[in-house]
């Protein structure tokens, strides 16, 4: 590889990762009803799940369970919009606005791995 794409995939390793500390730390500050709960906990494991599994990708033992691990990684991103758009935030105007940043960031996130995704299949099979 060259040095110009390793450093894109490290840059999205760091993008996955940071966007799983932004999912835990809404989910600290949503208030505390039994779905928030629930739902929080399912946002940290699908944000967190993505995150890692991107690393993994990278770390692949071969094209197959590249493919393999972006899609979890996709899927997971995936999950993680469902679990945004069901936490409450209440009245709080600043809990809302970074909820609907994490659920931007989240489709950003789907676009970059689509067409990765893609490219990669389509060399594979």
């Amino acid at each position: 590889m060259t040095e110009n794409t390793n450093s894109k995939q490290y840059d999205l390793e760091e993008r996955t990762a940071l966007f799983a500390e932004r999912c835990r730390d809404l989910v600290k500050n949503l208030p505390r009803t039994i779905s928030n709960i629930e739902y929080g906990k399912q946002l940290i494991r699908s944000s967190g799940s993505q995150a890692a599994n991107y690393i993994e990708a990278n770390e692949s033992l071969g094209k197959k369970d590249f493919v393999y691990r972006v899609r979890i990684c996709r899927k997971e991103t995936k999950e993680s919009c469902l679990w945004l758009r069901l936490c409450g935030t209440g009245d709080a105007e600043k809990l809302k606005m970074e909820k609907q940043e994490l659920f931007n960031e989240a489709i950003e996130l789907r676009k970059f791995l689509t067409p990765l995704l893609i490219k990669v299949f389509s060399l594979v099979f």
